[in-house]
């Protein structure tokens, strides 16, 4: 089956350019990033200690994570209700790297990104899709940028979406401290495949991003 693998850290463009790229070729976009922070918010609403591992395990089985369509949006929903706001709160962000460095929680993810993968031609974003999940991938990139250019984008992202955000210096501390927990957790940390092509968006618009990837696409396909 068809499958592009998009890795990369924070704020780098991976999940904006993963959805264009799935809508201009017809792919299934699967924000697994996004499946991580749904379990996180269960957490935080359930009052659930994200460094116990038997009751993350609970949680697990108590959420049912799925993503919906709303004309060119994709909607995020735990057991049906939509959460696609509340995963990108503050409180969530700067919680979900210590639920998605659990591996329980990383097992179960994984094996419903890899099943869903198995059934129909997808763009996979993360941390751990070409190295990990989808490690046979048809393509696979892994995109970089700045911490300034990455924490600008989460800051003008925060205040597009009318978010509450911190300071400009504040998110990018917190993107710095992201990338050396992600880079260095024992389970699936954030690497770059081997065989992946990595491009730097620090001066490229998503646009540009967009086309380069796709005279990838267009030569394999």
């Amino acid at each position: 089956m068809f499958s592009i693998a998009i890795d990369g850290p924070a704020a780098s463009g991976k999940s904006t350019v993963a959805k264009l790229i799935a809508k201009k070729y017809q792919l299934t976009y699967i924000d697994t990033g996004a499946m991580y922070r749904a379990i996180t918010l269960a957490c935080l609403l359930n009052k659930i200690n994200i460094n116990d591992p038997h009751r993350l395990g609970e949680i697990l089985q108590a959420v049912k994570i799925s993503f919906e369509m709303d004309g060119d949006q994709q909607k995020v929903l735990i057991n049906g209700h939509d959460v696609s706001q509340e995963i990108r709160s503050m409180e969530v962000t700067q919680n979900v790297s210590k639920v998605s460095a659990n591996l329980s929680v990383r097992q179960a993810l994984v094996k419903q990104q890899q099943a869903i993968a198995s059934e129909e031609a997808v763009v996979m974003d993360g941390r751990d899709i070409g190295t990990v999940v989808l490690p046979d991938a048809s393509l696979k990139f892994y995109l970089v940028a700045s911490s300034l250019v990455r924490a600008q984008r989460r800051y003008e992202e925060n205040l597009t979406k009318g978010m509450e955000t911190q300071s400009l210096e504040e998110i990018e501390a917190e993107i710095i401290k992201r990338d050396h927990y992600d880079s260095n957790r024992q389970h699936s940390p954030l690497q770059k495949a081997e065989d992946a092509i990595e491009m730097d968006t620090s001066d490229l618009s998503i646009d540009q991003v967009v086309e380069k990837l796709s005279d990838y696409i267009d030569s394999i396909k």
